[in-house]
């Protein structure tokens, strides 16, 4: 029996789902904390009170030491790790990528994942990096499809996942997951992506997330590997991520980091815990920097904080409002605030289509704001509207609205809308007193998008208190401004 993804609550691309493994349902989006076999900073046992509901391991490192294999195979995955929750296990191509070979073949070590108990197992991929010929490209492409093909009758039992490659080619990326998605695959993790999170290269990794989404059934699963800061969750998981998986709340703990959700800091540099995790609520700085188990209390504080971003991030999608924490969340760093940009200038559209229709209040933040799908999906409805005689487009009740024939309603970014909608989502949006250069602009192209739409009406324009801008001179010249 197939397994089964169940989407319970959507807003952005983002979704709640539950995901059916042998070992029990996960509910995403979710982390998978990653154990290594030989050494645990924090037990495998004790991660189920930080929220871990499935942890991922690397069945690679098992396979090659003849001690962890022959436990693995006589007692199980599950007892050799000591977690009684879902397991998936990597395949080695990390190892792969490291060190260009690894002494197994794909066949060898997708039967050892099934034999041992995993339930989520992933072929041996190659992960193609960044910046790499197309020609490469597509050659370690057409190899990761073969081997994801082979893997499939390999497996019985456990849920097999397709990694989806390409480098940064986006239409590669697209043309690997539409392949894969006539496939019957389980899971859709979106490998090689590691060199774009660490060099900060988010607009480029939101084109590859956008890109392969594009190729895969709305309804599947995907896995954003390596993706283990809280800072970047809301913006991956508002593209359509429900699973993620890292080991640096453990690196960065051996590094003496301290994650937050506005970045890392070195412990030695804080002279104040800004959290009030069981760790930070115990310990001062100076006492959490000089103890002698600093490096398990740093983990501990790092996973804290990692799955309590998971949980604001639900929240915000069950309430509707994943695309203000988004905006909030991305403004942590210049470049994670491009990829926001990225995000919205390139891919409102396909964004757009996959949105509920109706969500929380529309909360303006920024300029960023005036991209959104919401101010796009307005735009493209204009259209829609018959208008006839006279139209007032106004931002302030005037006392002889009788005469005329339609009365708009005038709110940056969104531009005109029918006064009758102003109770109603979007419009009834909290937007500023004093609109920025950037909300003003997408309202204005908006009044002119429906004046050039509705040519044989006649349109009054009046606009109080608002600051100069160039369009209101066009507008001028089509109709009467006074």
């Amino acid at each position: 029996m197939p397994p089964i993804f169940e989407i319970l609550q959507k807003d952005c691309a983002g979704r709640i789902g539950r995901l059916e493994t042998r070992h029990g349902i996960i509910e995403t989006p979710t982390i998978m904390p990653v154990v290594n076999p030989n050494i645990q900073t924090i037990k495998p046992s004790e991660l189920r009170k930080f929220g871990a509901q499935i942890i991922i391991t690397n069945s690679y490192i098992i396979y090659r030491r003849p001690d962890l294999r022959e436990r693995a195979l006589k007692e199980g995955l599950h007892s050799l790790i000591g977690f009684d929750g879902p397991i998936m296990t990597d395949s080695g191509s990390y190892q792969l990528s490291i060190y260009g070979e690894v002494e197994v073949n794909n066949k060898q070590i997708v039967e050892f994942q099934q034999n041992i108990g995993s339930d989520i197992g992933v072929p041996l991929d190659i992960p193609t990096p960044p910046d790499v010929s197309r020609m490469r490209a597509e050659s370690e492409l057409e190899q990761t499809i073969a081997r994801e093909k082979e893997a499939l009758g390999s497996r019985k039992d456990m849920l097999l996942a397709a990694p989806i490659q390409g480098s940064n080619f986006a239409d590669l990326r697209e043309k690997c997951a539409r392949e894969l998605s006539l496939l019957d695959f389980d899971v859709y993790p979106l490998g090689a992506v590691v060199p774009l999170m660490e060099s900060y290269r988010f607009s480029e990794l939101v084109d590859v997330i956008v890109a392969s989404k594009k190729g895969l059934s709305p309804a599947a699963p995907v896995h954003l590997f390596g993706a283990g800061h809280p800072m970047m969750f809301s913006l991956a998981v508002a593209l359509g991520c429900d699973l993620f998986d890292s080991a640096s709340y453990a690196l960065y703990a051996k590094d003496g980091r301290y994650m937050t959700t506005r970045g890392t800091y070195h412990i030695e540099n804080l002279q104040y815990l800004p959290c009030s995790c069981p760790i930070c609520s115990s310990l001062s700085a100076r006492e959490l920097f000089e103890s002698e188990k600093r490096e398990e209390l740093l983990a501990r504080h790092n996973l804290y904080v990692t799955f309590e971003e998971i949980r604001v991030v639900k929240q915000a999608i069950q309430e509707g409002s994943l695309w203000e924490l988004v905006e909030n969340r991305c403004r942590a760093h210049p470049q994670l605030l491009s990829g926001l940009k990225r995000a919205l200038s390139r891919h409102s559209g396909w964004i757009e289509t996959i949105q509920p229709l109706s969500r929380s209040t529309f909360f303006y933040s920024g300029p960023e704001s005036s991209l959104r799908p919401e101010v796009l999906r307005h735009r493209n409805k204009l259209k829609n509207l018959n208008i006839d005689g006279k139209v007032l487009i106004r931002n302030k009740r005037l006392e002889n609205e009788d005469e005329f024939d339609r009365v708009f309603d005038f709110k940056p970014p969104f531009g005109p809308y029918p006064l009758e909608l102003k109770e109603t989502f979007p419009f009834n949006a909290e937007i500023v007193d004093e609109p920025d250069h950037e909300s003003l602009t997408v309202a204005l192209q908006n009044t002119l998008h429906l004046i050039e739409l509705n040519p044989d009406s006649e349109f009054t324009i009046l606009l109080d208190s608002l600051p100069g801008h160039p369009l209101i001179k066009e507008i001028n010249n089509l109709n009467s401004y006074r």
